[in-house]
């Protein structure tokens, strides 16, 4: 298997940010919550994250998560921690929302050839 080259092994926040987004808009933006539909929208906007990951064609694995939350003055908190190669691994946070849900999706990108410095708590 041949790697990307060393400009091309980056985690672009950026990129993956756009095609967060992308995938955002085009499963929630007409959409209000509906509890019976939430399963079908997390599904679909992490299918659409992955399908647009891999369009960047670069090393990495990917993992995806969506959390959907009725809007309703509830509180929600979310936490990660890692211990990955920071030089080449990477994550993107993008929240979202409409007047009756919150969303966030969170992609980590981990290179599959990780430089020789190796793992840090970041």
């Amino acid at each position: 298997m041949e790697y990307a080259d060393v400009g091309d092994s980056e985690f672009l926040v950026e990129d993956v940010e756009t095609i967060v987004k992308n995938a955002l808009q085009s499963t929630l933006s007409e959409n209000m919550y509906n509890p019976k539909k939430v399963n079908d929208w997390t599904n679909t906007v992490i299918d659409g994250c992955l399908k647009g990951l891999q369009t960047l064609n670069k090393s990495f694995k990917y993992i995806v998560t969506c959390i959907i939350m009725q809007k309703n003055g509830a509180g929600l908190h979310t936490t990660a921690t890692t211990f990955w190669d920071v030089k080449k691994d990477g994550f993107c946070k993008v929240p979202w929302e409409n007047s009756t849900m919150h969303c966030i999706v969170t992609v980590y990108g981990l290179a599959i050839e990780p430089s020789s410095a190796g793992g840090e708590v970041y």
